[in-house]
């Protein structure tokens, strides 16, 4: 069934595009001119244009790929999902002999939840900075660690820790300081995942913990805020961060800043050189999500307050390759103030 917002037509740029799938909470969208199919702009794309430091003002018809997989009027039902399954494509468009779009068949329309798209195995520890106080959130935190507040039927660790183990990532490092006896107690008589836990005796920051690992880690390995929830592929993540032959890859997110004011450029003295209309700005901020090299740790030193800024700052001025993989902001959910956790608490409710 085709829904009217995942039409969009070519004249939308790539920020229009990106703020429609961040108000739809969609991540692929269908590229029409008059009922004309003429291709899909998905974030992964939108992701490769920012990689490859591309206007985003420019039409999304400037970056549809070739290699689209559509299926035509009349084809077997098994096939296409045969096809949806194989290639784990989410939105099936189904156009006919005069390439007019005539539906799209979504996963979850042929698939139950149980049947969700398979997933590579990533076998890659997991680090999870659970020894905050969790301030923005007091007064609950002053009663229930941040790691172990609900947002539905599981905790906020327990979800970040399904997202992992998902795609084979079964072992986690949880490092703890605030409240920890809770946080152990409560995982004590649980056996759905493997964690060690990493004691603080003080806050070293979202670092300085990592020297503890030194000897368990090896290899890439994923570091999280306990208060994050990223909704990306982490498939891709590993492949970007290896390819890249990254030491440290920062889970980024577009972040868009629109200015309700025109804005002047001006030279000495005063003189106005431009002016732009409510512009629009788009930056990357930190997800407070990492994937790391284990070689990245040799920078770091014994008890010592490091957060994983300065062991980012530190590898820049060793030469190092950092780098950003981009997520659309409404993939991003940062949990640590009232507003986001009510946010999240209602998203997930309705998703019941």
């Amino acid at each position: 069934m085709i829904n009217s917002n995942q039409i969009i037509n070519g004249k939308v740029t790539l920020i229009e595009a990106l703020n429609i799938m961040d108000s739809t909470d969609r991540k692929l969208l269908i590229i029409c001119d008059d009922n004309l199919f003429k291709g899909v702009i998905s974030i992964g794309d939108i992701q490769r244009a920012l990689l490859a430091k591309k206007d985003l003002s420019l039409s999304v018809l400037d970056f549809v790929r070739p290699d689209i997989t559509v299926a035509s009027v009349g084809d077997d039902m098994d096939l296409i999902k045969e096809k949806m399954r194989k290639e784990r494509i989410e939105s099936m468009p189904i156009i006919d002999v005069d390439k007019k779009l005539v539906d799209v068949i979504e996963w979850n329309e042929l698939f139950d939840e149980a049947n969700e798209p398979v997933h590579e195995r990533i076998k890659c520890p997991v680090v999870i900075m659970a020894g905050g106080k969790g301030t923005r959130l007091l007064p609950l935190t002053n009663i229930i660690p941040k790691p172990l507040i609900p947002i539905s039927d599981r905790t906020v660790i327990e979800e970040i820790m399904s997202s992992f183990k998902c795609v084979g990532c079964d072992k986690f490092y949880v490092s703890v300081n605030y409240k920890k006896e809770a946080i152990e107690d409560y995982f004590s008589d649980k056996n759905d995942f493997d964690i060690e836990f990493i004691h603080e005796d003080k806050p070293l920051g979202t670092a300085g913990s990592l020297y503890l690992l030194k000897d368990k880690l090896k290899g890439t390995f994923f570091v999280i805020n306990c208060d994050t929830l990223v909704d990306v592929k982490l498939e891709d993540l590993v492949e970007y961060h290896r390819t890249n032959n990254n030491m440290i890859t920062v889970v980024s997110v577009i972040k868009k800043m629109s200015i309700p004011y025109g804005t002047l450029e001006t030279e000495v003295g005063g003189v106005i050189k431009s002016i732009k209309e409510k512009p629009e700005y788009v930056y990357q901020i930190n997800s407070g999500m990492y994937i790391l090299e284990a070689e990245a740790l040799k920078y770091l030193e014994d008890n010592t307050f490091t957060d994983i800024t300065d062991l980012i700052k530190k590898l820049i001025d060793n030469n190092e390759k950092v780098g950003a993989f981009p997520v659309s902001e409404n993939s991003w959910v940062d949990m640590g103030n009232w507003n986001e956790y009510l946010k999240l608490v209602d998203k997930y409710s309705k998703n019941k």
